[in-house]
């Protein structure tokens, strides 16, 4: 194991953080303060300028999360490759962290769409009424399931993340190095 990485830690767990808590926000209080706006045809409206004021600082949160998540596996790279469990951690949480951001891309991009077709009526932010348009519709379902896919696949890191954590006690190490040699 490398030094000490404390810069790269940290841009990795403050960009998980941020992406996990920006988006919970977004999801239970932008969202639900959106469909208490008076005028419905406002609550797509507040909710796509809501979200679009996000979207810069969630671009810088993914970066840092990238930026640290790759140096922590160059920095750890000896001990991935040589411990059991560590190596499977790091790709399932690899391939966890992928698909995190492929629905959090996916979900800017039916977000946009919501931006683009408002004010249009709606009951809130992934709830469409009898007046909201076809195509907006269609984005506020899809909304309403990708709105709690990023804070449930980014909590899913969080806790992997304390779970490599965890695999970095000296005991863990020990018997982890040691089940790598018996296999």
């Amino acid at each position: 194991m490398a030094g000490r990485q404390t810069v790269i830690r940290t841009l990795h767990d403050a960009g998980l953080a941020a992406w996990f808590g920006g988006s919970l926000f977004g999801a239970v209080g932008l969202n639900g303060a959106a469909a208490a706006v008076n005028d419905p045809s406002d609550r797509t409206k507040v909710a796509a300028a809501g979200w679009a004021k996000w979207a810069p600082a969630q671009v810088v949160a993914l970066a840092a999360h990238t930026v640290g998540g790759v140096g922590l596996i160059a920095g750890n790279s000896g001990r991935v490759a040589a411990q059991s469990g560590a190596r499977s951690n790091t790709a399932l949480k690899a391939v966890i962290t992928l698909a995190a951001m492929g629905v959090t891309a996916y979900s800017g991009l039916e977000g946009a769409k919501l931006g683009k077709n408002s004010p249009t009526p709606a009951e809130g932010a992934t709830e469409p009424s009898a007046q909201t348009s076809h195509e907006v519709a269609q984005a506020q379902q899809r909304l309403k399931v990708l709105q709690w896919s990023i804070p449930v696949l980014t909590g899913v890191l969080l806790v992997m993340s304390a779970q490599q954590g965890e695999q970095q006690k000296p005991k863990e190490l020990a018997k982890g190095l040691l089940k790598s040699v018996r296999s």
